[in-house]
């Protein structure tokens, strides 16, 4: 069994002043990513209004199929028009670990 994550740091739109405006940016991400079957949730910079962390996380039996999935969520965030990816923080964990 493999277990994989990816946190996603994004800068949102600069109308994103408040924290009604920032969840209007960060909700639809959340529902695109979970199409990839993956728990996927808002887990950082709660706080700030203009930029948001979102993680990911998947289990499957072929380290492969995790790699592969966090690609597409990669994919499906970085298209996303309307916010700009920061950085992208990765992990994969094995039975070894």
């Amino acid at each position: 069994m493999y277990t994989g994550t990816a946190v996603f740091d994004v800068l949102l739109p600069g109308d994103s002043r408040s924290l009604k405006a920032k969840r209007s940016y960060v909700r639809p991400i959340i529902a695109a990513l979970r199409k990839f079957e993956v728990a996927a949730a808002e887990v950082g910079a709660r706080d700030l209004h203009g930029r948001a962390e979102i993680g990911v996380g998947v289990v499957a039996a072929e380290a492969s199929h995790v790699a592969e999935v966090l690609d597409s969520c990669e994919k499906a965030v970085v298209r996303r028009p309307e916010i700009e990816l920061l950085s992208v923080r990765r992990r994969l964990h094995g039975d070894d670990d």
